[in-house]
């Protein structure tokens, strides 16, 4: 197989039937037909002499030859799109392009309202599009494009050589109650914050979180009364209830709630921007990069 006789535009329905899994939905993200999609398959199937993707009830399965390549395909495809965006001139007054941003509704709450304000003053057309991505898919979601920038935790699932990172927030941990909690006064000791019945936020269904690692190394452990997905209601709920909640104090000081600090030590809170290498020279993604670090401070 020679790349001069491989329409390159091939490789774009490859991705995204990888990304779908279904040539319906396929064709519907590429604003295709379903025939030209299949046939378009088809043509790749005989380039690679490979099926690729297999009909099964779950949808398209890819093939091990798809799994191999496929990382390879979209960081070509990504420094492809980039080379042609970095031939533009960029005015963010201007551009109107739309970024993807993977955000929990903490980093949301922290970011989001400041941003949008410079936004509105230095790049009035430009667009935010936010949803939370799996720490395990970033490097997929941001390798393909699906993503262009990220906000999270820089750990083991985030890290990859692929990936560029630059530190944002670093927080200490606090506990919220309600300025009228029964048995809580200004202060929180150990034997108080273990006799609480806690609030836990996690995007998993289950498993312990830092605070009860941190704990279990102590010997202790503490009361979850409520497993919750995201932080924005649980202020709600702190203040009819005798619940509490740990969280990072940025987010903290953002409600109406008495912070406390922790009997205990846990390790700060570090969260990171993270691209993907072959966005970094995106005068545009570079541009909205440097107005996120400099919110964060």
């Amino acid at each position: 197989m020679r790349l001069n006789n491989v329409d390159l535009n091939l490789f774009v329905v490859f991705d995204v039937i990888y990304t779908e899994r279904n040539l319906t939905r396929a064709a519907d993200v590429l604003c295709l037909t379903q025939p030209t999609v299949s046939n378009a398959l088809s043509r790749l199937r005989k380039t690679f002499n490979d099926e690729l993707f297999v009909r099964s009830p779950q949808g398209m399965i890819p093939t091990p030859v798809t799994k191999n390549i496929i990382s390879r395909v979209r960081e070509a495809l990504q420094l492809l799109d980039t080379s042609v965006l970095e031939g533009d001139i960029f005015d963010p007054r201007e551009s109107g392009r739309t970024f993807r941003v993977s955000m929990n509704d903490v980093s949301e709450a922290l970011l989001l309202p400041e941003l949008m304000v410079d936004l509105g003053l230095n790049a009035p057309r430009m667009n935010i599009e936010s949803f939370h991505t799996r720490r395990r898919d970033l490097p997929a979601a941001l390798s393909s494009g699906q993503l262009e920038l990220a906000i999270d935790i820089f750990g083991a699932g985030a890290a990859s050589p692929q990936l560029c990172h630059s530190p944002l927030f670093r927080e200490r941990y606090v506990c919220l109650v309600r300025h009228d909690h029964p048995d809580i006064g200004d202060t929180l000791s150990l034997e108080q914050y273990l006799s609480l019945g806690h609030i836990h936020v996690s995007s998993r269904p289950q498993g312990l979180g830092l605070v009860d690692l941190e704990l279990s190394k102590m010997g202790h452990q503490r009361q979850t009364r409520l497993r919750l997905e995201h932080y924005m209601v649980a202020p709600h709920i702190l203040r009819g209830s005798n619940l509490a909640l740990t969280v990072p104090s940025h987010w903290a000081r953002k409600t109406d709630l008495k912070a406390l600090e922790l009997p205990f030590i846990l390790p700060a809170l570090e969260s990171h921007l993270l691209w993907h290498k072959s966005a970094d020279g995106d005068q545009a993604n570079r541009w909205l990069r440097e107005r996120i670090i400099a919110l964060s401070k």
